[in-house]
This record gives structure tokens, sequence and C-alpha cells, in this order.
């Protein structure tokens, strides 16, 4: 009975090539992992502050109020998700309103225009390393289809130094060729299931996102409209 070789015999005997593409594809693993978990972290946060906050600010606070509370926290740490939306309207919308000769349209689409800003570094954070979760779900097999092809290229070519040809002769090269598009599916698969679902959840998030902007838009027009009469 022949004795079957470990895996890590087969990937210690592999070429250069074929070790370098296996030492890319477990370092983009593991990269990828750790975004993985990371990315999951900031979509739960952003998601619990998003509910926190639109249960505090329909509960019908003072706007004022709330604003001056969220200040005092951002000393201590960085306001982000909905309320740093409802920060940036809030202030421009005051900052204006004290301008003495500054028409309602002008206060109305400045205070828009920075909620805007706002939603666009929301966005900007929330998409932060999916790009690198899409390149390695759509790189990864390739890479280790590379390695796979240089592997059993190798193989076939050191059966001309042989006079007879058997699959013992050839199997250990096949084996660590295969080994390539193993680890290549093993780091394409995760990272393509986190792409599409962190997709899903950046487009949840800011689909909210930018309803509250325009119900928060809503509240200050009339709020601007009554303080005129």
């Amino acid at each position: 009975m022949n004795e079957q070789l470990p895996i890590w015999q087969l990937i210690s005997e592999a070429t250069i090539l074929v070790q370098a593409v296996m030492l890319l594809l477990m370092l983009a693993s593991i990269i990828s992992w750790v975004m993985i978990f990371q990315r999951a972290a900031v979509y739960r946060r952003a998601r619990k502050q998003l509910l926190d906050f639109e249960d505090e600010f329909w509960s019908g606070i003072d706007l004022g109020q709330l604003y001056r509370s969220g200040s005092v926290r951002a000393e201590q740490e960085t306001i982000t998700g909905v309320e740093s939306i409802f920060r940036a309207g809030f202030k421009e919308f005051s900052r204006l309103r004290q301008q003495s000769g500054m028409e309602f349209e002008a206060v109305m689409a400045g205070s828009e225009r920075a909620m805007r800003v706002a939603l666009a570094r929301e966005d900007e954070e929330l998409g932060r390393h999916l790009p690198f979760l899409a390149n390695v779900g759509s790189a990864s097999p390739y890479v280790g289809l590379l390695g796979t092809v240089w592997g059993i290229m190798n193989s076939f070519r050191g059966l001309a130094n042989t006079h007879q040809a058997t699959l013992a002769s050839v199997a250990p090269g096949i084996s660590e060729a295969l080994i390539a598009t193993a680890m290549g599916l093993f780091a394409a698969i995760p990272a393509v299931i986190a792409y599409n679902r962190f997709s899903a959840r950046v487009d949840m998030l800011m689909s909210r996102y930018e309803t509250f902007a325009e119900e928060f838009s809503g509240i200050l027009h009339r709020q601007a409209h009554n303080n005129d009469r």
C-alpha cells in the first residue's frame, strides 16, 4: 500500500512559483478574514446607532438640546452615522439663520448641502475595504489556477526525463498544483459572500440615512417657515 504524502510536504516540495502563489493566497485569505470581522462589527454598530438615534430623535426632544448633548459626547468620541448627518445639517442651519439678511432658500440650501457632504462621508466610510474583498473574490480563483497550470505543466515536463510514464510519477506534482486551486477557492468564497452581504448592508444603511436627511430637511423647512411668520 502506497503511503500518501502529507499536504505540508507537497507544499514544501512545490516549485517556487507555486509556493509564491500559495503564499499570496494565504495572505489574501488572512487579510480578508480580518476585514470581514472588522466590517461586520462596524455595520452592527452603525445599525444600533441608527436605531438608537432615531428613537431619540422622534421622541419629541428639542433639536437644540439633542445637538448640545451630542456636542458633549463629541469631545470624547467621534460622532458617526446618522447623528453626524443630523449635526452637520443642524449646525449649518443654525449658523446661517443667525446671519442677518440671509434668505430662507439660502438657509435651506446650505443645510441640505452640509447633509449631502455628511452622507458622502458616511458612504465612503461604510464602503471602506469592500473593494479589497471584491478583488480577492474575483481574482483568487485565477491566481490559484495559475499555480495549478504551472504545477501540472512541470509534472508533464518531468515525464520527458523518464522512460516509463506512470501515474505515481506525476501524481505528486498534480496534487501540489491542485492545492493552489483549493487555496484560491478558500480565499475567494468567503470574500465573495462577505462582499455581497456587506454591500446589501451598506445599501440599507445609506437608504435609511438618505430618508432621515429628507425628513429632517422637511422639519427644518417647517421650523424656519414658522419662525419667519
